[in-house]
């Protein structure tokens, strides 16, 4: 299996930390569990669920991820089927990259992600605002 992962706008969020705080909210609601109600269906799910993540652009830049841990169909008290993309509740930091627009999802294969801001570059001590900027001037 190739490793999969998914694209999809954070709308009404403009900072890591506001995406952080909407987790925080809804991990309270759904008694712990972080999820994300999608009415498609990812076909490539068992690509996805080894070792996927959900990508999310916030402001025109992919910005951060959460492991994918669970895909479950299910359908809605109208009769419309959804899927829960079930998101492990912590955001990883990536190196940030300019992302048009797009309605719902889309796929992102492994060798187009963007890398963790894991420490080594020293870019994750930066203000997140500081990182966009230098990203959007190419200088990092």
């Amino acid at each position: 299996m190739a490793r999969l992962h998914l694209l999809k706008l954070c709308v009404g969020v403009a900072t890591i930390a506001e995406l952080e705080s909407r987790i925080a909210q809804r991990l309270a609601e759904n008694d712990g569990e972080q999820v994300h109600v999608t009415r498609v269906v990812p076909k490539r799910a068992a690509d996805l669920l080894d070792g996927g993540s959900m990508f999310w652009v916030i402001r025109g830049q992919i910005a951060a991820r959460q492991p994918l841990l669970n895909i479950r169909p299910f359908t809605d008290g109208d009769g419309i089927g959804r899927c829960r993309l079930v998101l492990e509740p912590t955001v990883i930091p990536v190196l940030p990259r300019r992302c048009k627009p797009f309605q719902g999802w889309r796929y992102l294969d492994e060798a187009r992600r963007p890398l963790d801001l894991d420490g080594a570059s020293g870019t994750d001590a930066l203000p997140e605002a500081l990182r966009i900027a230098l990203r959007e001037l190419c200088l990092l």
